[in-house]
């Protein structure tokens, strides 16, 4: 009997294979059978060539992502250190210019 996963055009194509290597002699019951083993090889083709697709694509990810740039994580922490400290060095310059506005101006 013909499997529910085989393609209506596999069947199809797999009887047309069987008809035409028919030999005269040939039942209708052997030339079905002999299309049943075709339609066998079809389906096994095709997961053979499915399992061949999986494993270049699984090969073109791997060297594909072995040629994408590396992010260097350590960068993003030595660049937010500085901003960490820079409000301070901020307050310090503005109550420095204070100090400095204040006495010129008691000078006066």
């Amino acid at each position: 009997m013909a499997d529910d996963k085989i393609s209506k055009e596999s069947q199809i194509e797999a009887l047309k294979i069987a008809r035409s290597i028919q030999r005269p002699e040939q039942t209708k019951a052997q030339t079905r059978l002999v299309a049943q083993g075709i339609e066998k090889g079809i389906s096994e083709y095709k997961k053979q060539q499915k399992a061949l697709a999986r494993e270049r694509d699984k090969a073109r990810k791997k060297t594909a992502k072995a040629q994408a740039p590396e992010v260097d994580i350590k960068q993003t922490p030595t660049t937010a250190t500085w901003l960490i400290g820079l409000p301070w060095v901020l307050l310090v310059i503005s109550c420095a210019y204070i100090v400095v506005a204040l006495k010129l101006f008691r000078a006066t």
